[in-house]
């Protein structure tokens, strides 16, 4: 039962976040081979000033073996 949690930087219109969800939710049906009705997609924004210690580091320098993707900051 896969459940997603993205977190965008705040000012996406619900509509690009619907879209975003539904298109997640076809990619993890179709690479997962699971039911549609399983899969589950929260999406929170969250304001550029508390992004580092929101989420980049709790979800990505401190849980590196999740990371699948690193992110290209400062590049």
């Amino acid at each position: 039962m896969p459940h997603i949690v993205v977190k965008v930087r705040e000012g996406y219109a619900q509509a690009k976040k619907a879209r975003l969800a539904a298109a997640l939710v076809k990619t993890i049906v179709a690479n997962l081979d699971c039911p549609v009705f399983d899969v589950s997609v929260g999406i929170e924004d969250v304001r550029p000033s508390d992004w580092t210690e929101a989420v980049y580091r709790p979800d990505i320098l401190d849980k590196p073996e999740t990371i699948f993707k690193e992110p290209g900051y400062g590049r």
